[in-house]
């Protein structure tokens, strides 16, 4: 595909701030380069990549697919974000490079899925020592060969893809738009309807494949349970770390969990929330520039994102100084229980609201109690109402996988508005939180915030806990974090 430039830089890849070369040093520069290659072999998990395409190109029939994964963001002026690829893409191919276009066209009895990529630099042009995408800059590239024997896939250099995509005719070619400007723009959109924002046509292709994800298979479990497990490690090198008697930066412990996530796995899912006293109280507190205080609480919603990209969500509130305060206990045992109520109801078949209506009743039953409802608890659950929600402000959870929140472009009737089904792994996160400026809540609640989450995969019995290596329970949360703390720090490894 041709390179193109939308930052007014020079499309070669080389930045103002390079250095002018002499001939003499070009031509040494272009020889003497011993030829290597990669060991690589066909990944395991190749026949599920395979069987995702096939499901797909069955709801599509006689229609090209065109699916990016999107290219590196800018950071700031010529620095890049670390690269992740498009969740969609790397779904359906397991390729995690950048720039790379997977197009399935019609063959008549389904799709050849075709793998554009950009391959390894030839050392007979300069590329591979001046380009930004050169190999003495960023590591030796795949050759196409290499990827097509690692993935099962055939490949086309990126260079050849404006041809591939100048035939295509809008009516019959679906788009995943909003991941790479080039093929969107290469492509023209279908003049139909639109929904969301998107041509018709292309929001189909997007809903179809978050539909398609909601069932994980064995293979994706296997990936989310090592992900979990690495999210456990980290959790419990943040509790060795928390001091009892005095305070530490927040930032401190992101980046003890963020050292795990960086070991173990690709990197952090998301970003980390570690919400220290009143800091607990905002859903997506992600500056944590706060320090924790002993007799305070801390809430830490933290998941490592696994190798091949599916991530865990977990939460979890401890008592910085190991033990919980009557107060805080009270608040907590609330949302354990309606937790626990939740987890309990999920089974394939259960509506989803079901499961949200079932965490919410114990919480609203908990305010009660506390004495914050202005209305009988019936009443603070009718649909015209919901006044509960000023304290518990979010749903019971959501869909987990390949992205933190996996399937968002599922239809409601098949998400939100559906049932649960076998295969389904999602969240369990209720939570009470009591605002510090909240003057309808006693002043010795003002600054809570709780939170506990797990995840959960849906089976044909039931509910399964799979970050059940974490203690819930608010004894058993303080008998850990004792445990933690006298084992002592450690690193990964």
């Amino acid at each position: 595909m041709t390179e193109e430039r939308t930052d007014g830089k020079p499309a070669d890849g080389t930045e103002s701030h390079d250095p002018d070369f002499p001939p003499a040093f070009l031509a040494f520069m272009r020889q003497g380069w011993r030829d290597t290659t990669l060991p690589v072999g066909p990944r395991p998990e190749v026949p599920n990549y395979a069987k995702r395409r096939a499901a797909l190109s069955a709801a599509f029939p006689g229609e090209t697919l065109v699916i990016p994964t999107g290219g590196e963001k800018i950071r700031a002026n010529d620095t890049e974000y670390r690269f992740r690829p498009g969740s969609d893409f790397a779904y359906l191919t397991g390729d995690q490079d950048p720039d790379s276009v997977l197009v399935m066209r019609p063959n008549g009895s389904g799709h050849d899925a075709i793998l554009y990529m950009r391959p390894r630099s030839s050392r007979e042009n300069d590329e591979f020592f001046r380009s930004r995408h050169g190999e003495l800059w960023v590591g030796r590239r795949h050759t196409l060969t290499e990827k097509s024997t690692e993935l099962g896939l055939p490949t086309v250099d990126l260079t050849e893809l404006d041809g591939a995509l100048a035939d295509l005719a809008p009516a019959r070619t679906r788009v995943l738009r909003g991941f790479d400007p080039r093929v969107d723009a290469a492509v023209r959109a279908y003049d139909g309807a639109r929904e969301e924002g998107q041509p018709a046509r292309d929001r189909e292709l997007a809903i179809a494949i978050s539909e398609q994800k909601l069932v994980k298979d064995e293979w994706e479990i296997g990936q989310l349970q090592e992900a979990i497990d690495a999210t456990v490690r980290g959790f419990e090198d943040v509790a060795r770390a928390l001091p009892a008697d005095r305070g530490v930066s927040e930032r401190l412990l992101e980046g003890i969990f963020a050292l795990r996530a960086r070991h173990d796995g690709n990197d952090v899912g998301y970003g980390s929330i570690v919400g220290a006293g009143e800091h607990a109280t905002i859903l997506h507190w992600v500056h944590n520039h706060g320090v924790t205080r002993p007799g305070e609480l801390l809430l830490m919603d933290m998941g490592v994102e696994g190798r091949n990209l599916y991530t865990a969500d977990v939460t979890r509130v401890l008592p910085v100084n190991g033990r919980f305060t009557a107060l805080q206990r009270q608040v907590y045992d609330i949302v354990y229980a309606s937790q626990q109520a939740g987890i309990d109801v999920i089974k394939p078949g259960v509506a989803f609201k079901e499961v949200h209506l079932t965490c919410m009743r114990v919480l609203a039953e908990g305010l009660a109690e506390l004495g914050l409802l202005p209305v009988s608890v019936d009443e603070a659950m009718d649909e015209n109402s919901t006044v509960y929600r000023r304290w518990t402000l979010h749903g019971f959870g959501h869909m987990l996988g390949i992205d933190v929140h996996d399937c968002s472009n599922a239809r409601k009737e098949a998400y939100r508005d559906g049932s649960l089904g076998e295969g389904y792994v999602l969240t369990v996160e209720p939570g009470l939180y009591f605002q510090p400026e909240d003057d309808l809540v006693p002043e010795e609640l003002r600054g809570i915030g709780i939170r506990i989450e797990d995840d959960i995969l849906v089976t044909a019995s039931g509910a399964v806990n799979l970050s059940a290596g974490l203690p819930r329970r608010s004894d058993e949360v303080e008998t850990w974090l004792a445990e933690q703390r006298e084992a002592g720090p450690r690193l990964p490894g």
